[in-house]
């Protein structure tokens, strides 16, 4: 009984930390995007500053060639993330479907248990009448 709370536990804990793990590269994922936004603003600000949106052109701002770059490789991140997280949730459903067989099993036992001692109260009051009817 003691063995079979603790494995509970273990598969809880588990499931518990694939899930921050999930939410930790939703985060990442999320933060991301919003930095890759927000550094193409910055890029749409340059070019209108200086008039000049064509990235071949020689005065082309530094600056927004820069950020260019680091939305570019901002948004590789997200997308390489995107592997990483379609593989932690399918870990999180492994863990959580380890945790409810473990959870079945559990509450079986304990059905079995439970009936287990109902038939053996119930015996126990059938002998109980039956001395009482003998007597």
């Amino acid at each position: 009984m003691k063995s079979r709370d603790t494995l509970i536990r273990l598969r809880r804990f588990q499931v518990d930390e694939k899930r921050r793990r999930v939410t930790q590269i939703e985060m990442m994922m999320a933060d991301f995007q919003r930095m890759a936004v927000e550094l193409a603003r910055e890029v749409a600000v340059e070019e209108a500053r200086a008039g000049i949106t064509d990235v071949g052109h020689f005065a082309y701002p530094t600056y927004a060639r820069a950020a260019a770059t680091r939305r570019e490789n901002m948004l590789q991140s997200a997308q390489a993330l995107e592997g990483q997280l379609a593989e932690a949730k399918a870990e999180l459903g492994e863990a959580f479907e380890e945790l409810k067989k473990v959870e079945i099993l559990n509450d079986r036992e304990r059905t079995a248990e439970r009936a287990a001692e109902s038939a053996r109260d119930q015996a126990a009051m059938d002998g109980i009448g039956l001395n009482r009817a003998r007597g």
